[in-house]
Parts: structure tokens; C-alpha cells; sequence
């Protein structure tokens, strides 16, 4: 990184270093409370007043839920809620969003619509519900974060109220998926919904039940004993035990240096000069667990779990911090056997709430792949591992390449297993094989078949599931014309490309999220009307009056 950028963005953190969340559990329901540190920014120039929030506080809240998910099986219900009397959360912190750069705005909302979609996730799989509890007023990503969960509970005290206020108040769309979920989650009516995105003020009350803005609206007096009541209701279906002993989620392990940053299992290595970040996965090491009792001793050590903790956190640190890094080639490196054996693990124990939640975590960290803007291609070699869970990294590449060298002993093989037939859906709800084929029945069946067996570079090519698999001496030129013409693409157009071609002809809430990311909300941030000198996003708080170019485009 340049040495006269920001320091880089730490995504790992834990509840003793929190300033702005107070998770506490009493029994199966865990209460994550607001209370933002109004001089916590991440970045200098702004004050977080009135609950309102910046990437620093979202990364906190990510790690409050691992800490729920892991360390807390007993949690059936996190009750969301704020510690500020009168005040949910006024929303993402304009000033801030005034303040950055257009690249910041819209990673940022980018990890505040994954930390949502992973409470779904987990409301979804992992039988954690979610309420929010709306003890005063509630507005822009303050709601979203409320729509996420899977009850809206609002207090009745003649003020506090919903909003979306993005376009009247900034001139921006809600950043984090309410104009969606209001829509296909909430089952909002077109003409109520036009109505609520334009008012300033929100709804409150009766009205906003009745809109289905929310589900309930209870008087303060009730409001605590009803929040309660309703969250061990809807707790009652839980697969969470109730005695289990939770996994503590120690501190990653992670080497920085000039030129990435490297893991046990995980290393990341970048050519500046050719804008490249190579990504080494790596196989369990030593004996990976497969019984019960010894995958829940392994804890935070146990090879899928740090594994996946690792990628994520490699994931998001390049994602943030080293935004000129367009290209990212994946390799593996270890005994397929080693992957194959932990993937058996996770499906004989799927069942088992610490199995159940690893395998969500590595669902979410693909998925948080799949939505990356950068350009992924995946490098087959001998000495690789692309097996199983391994071989997902591949199957989200937006290329495949597998040498053919016919003169090694040990030449390059990759074997599809169980897991990749359904295990880590993406969030349009498909496999990477089906979005890969279409979910036509033909080619799925031939994988089907091939299931369990090392493929040899000219059976994956025969099956569809590599793009190019060159001989020795055609090897290294084609790789290296392939990344250079790549780097040579204009950024902004591979990013419009290559989240029109990874998801498929499938939609759903959580791809016309990050479709409306992508393009529409990433083309108002960085137009005059909100980002221009006399913008509405600049103005807020000026006194100023926004000055628009009133051509619809």
C-alpha cells in the first residue's frame, strides 16, 4: 500500500475492544444493543451522533454475530435494539458518506448488505431469529438493518417512526437493500411503498403496522415485556441446543507485509506492477478431525473453520484496502484426500450446531466472493487441491484454467464431491455447477456421475468444468496473455460484467440487492445531483438548497 494512505481497515476485532455494541445473553436470547460512540469514527471529520453509523461500527456488529453464532449456542433470538432513549439508529452517517471517497461508499455498503444478508443466513439455517426492537426512531440504514431481521417491533409513543428518507433528503437510493426488502420481504404495496421512500419524516404508529411497515406498535409501558416475550416465541422451533458449551473464536493469526498478507492456511501474495493478487489455499496439514468430539475440541482450529475465517478476513482486507488489485488468482496447494476427508466431516456431522454453523460460515464466505468486484480466475496445477470445498474457489472463478503436462508424475487432477452439489448455494440460490450449466440436466448428470473420481485435465475440460486446459508448452503464454489482456480492461466496465454474468438467469432479493449496488445505486453515489458541488449528499447539513439538472436520464 501506498505509505501516505490511510492506515489499512482492521476487520478483526472482539467484544472487550467494542465501542459501539453491548451484546449480553441471558438464556436463549442474546441482546445486541446500540450505543455509538459519537467520536468513534473510522476515518477523521465527522461525529456518529443520533446512532448513526460508519463501517467501523458495521464491522463490530459482523463480529457480534460470529460471537452469537459460535460462542453462544444456547441463542435461539437476538433481540436488536439501541440504548439511546428515543433514538434506533438515525441510519449510515451522512457526513461521512459526504466525506468519502465514491470507491469507499459503495464497499461499504456492499459489507453492510452482506452483514445482512448473514442474519437471513442465519435466520434461514442456523434457526437464530432475529427482532427489532424499535425504541425510538429509525431511519434509512437503520431501518434496513431492522428489515433484515425477521420482526419489527416499534414502540407507540406518538413519535418515533420508519423511514427510507435517501431520495427526498440526499438524493440517493437506501444503500443496503431497503427499496428491496420493503418490497419482495415486507410485501409492501407498490403505491404505500412510493409514498414511505418519499417522505421525509416516515411512518409511525398504526399506519406503519398496517402498511406492514412493521409488525406490531406497543405502548412503552409494554414495550420491554412484549420484545421479550415475542423473542422466546419465536425461538420455540430451534435446532440450538440448549447446553452445548460454545467454541470461542480466538484472534486470527495473520502476517502483514508490504506485499500482502499471510495466514496459516491462507496467503495472498501481489505484483503491483501487474495489479495481480495470488491466493494459496492450502489442505489440512495434519490429521484433520472427523469425530464429533474431537472437531468440537479442534474449536477455531479445526481446518474448515479457520480455513474459512481466514479466507473471509483475506477477502474483505483486499476487498477495502487495496482497491488497484483488480485481478485475483486462486491456487491450491495439499493432499485433495486431506479436503475430501473434512468435506465427509461436515456432512456426516451436518446436523451438530458447530458443524451447522462452519458450514455456514463457509457458505457466506464464497458467497462474499461471488459479489466481489474484481476479476476471478483459477490456476489448476499439479500439486493442487481443487476438491470439494477447495474446488468452490474454482467453480466462482470467472475462469478456469487446468495444465495439461504430460510430463510430470503427478499431473494436475481435480475431483467434485458431494458438497458441490449443493452444500454452499450462492445467494441467487443455485450451485456454482448449476449457474455453470444453466441447471440443465445433461451436463449435471455427467458431473453427477464423475463424482468422487480425480479428473484429468482432458476430462474436466470434457465435462465443462474448466475453460482452457493447455499443454506444458503452450502453459505459461496463455496464462500470461490471458491476465495481461484483463488488466487492460477498463475496471468500471469488468465490474458492470461481472456481475451481469455470475449469477445467471435465476433472481432473487438478495441478487436485485446487490444488482441495484452495482449499477443503479453506484451511478447516483457518483452522479452531481447527490455528489456534485451542489448535491444533495454534499449539502446535507449546510443549509443549502441542492441544486439538480432536471434531465431524467
Amino acid at each position: 500500500m501506498n505509505s501516505s494512505a490511510p492506515a489499512p481497515v482492521e476487520f478483526r476485532t472482539a467484544p472487550d475492544q467494542y465501542r459501539h455494541w453491548r451484546l449480553s445473553v441471558e438464556g436463549n436470547v442474546a441482546t445486541l444493543a446500540m450505543d455509538v460512540a459519537e467520536d468513534g469514527g473510522l476515518r477523521p471529520g465527522y461525529k456518529l451522533k443520533l446512532n448513526s453509523y460508519d463501517l467501523g461500527v458495521d464491522i463490530e456488529l459482523h463480529d457480534a454475530l460470529q460471537r452469537i453464532r459460535f460462542e453462544h449456542p444456547q441463542v435461539r433470538t437476538v433481540v436488536v435494539t439501541s440504548m439511546k432513549e428515543r433514538i434506533f439508529c438515525s441510519g449510515a452517517n451522512i457526513f461521512m458518506l459526504g466525506l468519502s471517497s465514491h470507491a469507499w461508499k459503495v464497499n461499504f455498503c456492499k459489507f453492510t448488505n452482506e452483514t445482512r444478508n448473514g442474519i437471513e443466513d442465519s435466520s434461514r439455517h442456523s434457526g437464530i431469529k432475529f427482532v427489532a426492537a424499535l425504541n425510538g426512531a429509525c431511519a434509512g440504514g437503520g431501518y434496513e438493518l431492522a428489515l433484515a431481521c425477521d420482526e419489527i417491533l416499534l414502540v407507540d409513543d406518538r413519535s418515533s417512526a420508519v423511514a427510507l428518507p435517501e431520495v427526498p433528503l440526499l438524493g440517493v437510493l437506501p444503500g443496503t437493500g431497503g427499496l428491496t426488502r420493503v418490497t419482495d420481504k415486507r410485501k409492501v404495496r407498490h403505491d404505500h411503498a412510493d409514498i414511505f421512500c418519499t417522505l421525509v419524516e416516515g411512518v409511525r404508529g398504526e399506519r406503519a403496522k398496517a402498511w406492514r411497515l412493521v409488525d406490531d406498535v406497543i405502548k412503552p409501558a409494554q414495550f420491554d415485556a412484549a420484545v421479550q416475550a415475542r423473542a422466546q416465541e419465536l425461538g420455540e422451533g430451534s435446532r440450538r441446543p440448549a447446553q452445548a458449551r460454545g467454541v470461542a473464536l480466538t484472534r486470527l493469526e495473520r502476517t502483514d507485509g508490504p506485499d500482502g498478507v499471510a495466514y496459516r492456511h491462507v496467503e495472498v501474495r501481489i505484483d503491483r506492477e501487474k495489479r495481480l493478487a495470488t491466493w494459496t489455499v492450502r489442505a489440512p496439514q495434519d490429521d484433520v478431525a472427523t469425530e464429533i468430539d474431537a472437531i468440537v475440541a479442534a474449536g477455531a482450529d479445526w481446518w474448515p473453520l479457520r480455513m474459512a475465517r481466514e479466507l473471509d478476513d483475506a477477502i474483505l482486507y483486499l476487498r477495502t484496502n487495496e482497491l488497484d488489485i483488480g485481478t485475483w488468482l486462486f491456487k491450491t496447494e495439499g493432499d485433495a484426500q486431506a479436503v475430501l476427508k473434512a468435506d465427509a466431516a461436515l456432512q456426516a456431522h451436518g446436523e451438530h450446531w458447530f458443524v451447522r454453523e462452519t458450514a455456514g460460515m463457509l457458505r457466506r464466505t464464497l458467497a462474499r466472493l461471488d459479489v466481489t468486484s474484481r476479476s476471478l480466475f483459477a490456476c489448476i496445477e499439479p500439486g493442487s487441491c481443487f476438491a470439494g470445498t477447495l474446488l468452490e474457489l474454482a467453480l466462482a472463478a470467472d475462469r478456469i484454467y487446468m495444465l495439461d503436462d504430460s510430463q510430470t508424475d503427478t499431473p494436475a487432477r481435480i475431483t467434485v464431491g458431494e458438497c458441490n452439489f449443493g452444500a454452499y448455494p450462492m445467494v441467487n440460490g443455485l450451485t456454482r455447477l448449476q449457474r455453470r450449466f444453466y441447471q440443465e440436466t445433461e451436463p449435471m448428470e455427467a458431473v453427477r456421475r464423475a463424482a468422487g473420481q480425480p479428473l484429468s485435465p482432458a476430462e474436466a475440460e470434457q465435462l465443462g468444468l474448466v475453460t482452457f486446459a493447455p499443454d506444458e508448452i503452450d502453459w505459461e503464454d496463455e496464462l500470461r496473455m490471458a491476465l495481461e489482456e484483463r488488466r487492460a480492461l477498463s475496471p468500471d466496465a469488468l465490474t458492470g460484467l461481472e456481475a451481469n454474468l455470475r449469477f445467471g438467469p435465476v433472481e432473487t432479493m438478495e441478487t436485485r440487492i446487490f444488482g441495484r449496488l452495482t449499477a443503479w445505486q453506484n451511478w447516483i453515489f457518483n452522479r452531481p445531483n447527490a455528489a456534485g458541488e451542489k448535491g444533495a449528499l454534499k449539502l446535507y447539513g449546510k443549509g443549502e438548497q441542492a441544486a439538480f439538472d432536471w434531465n431524467r436520464v
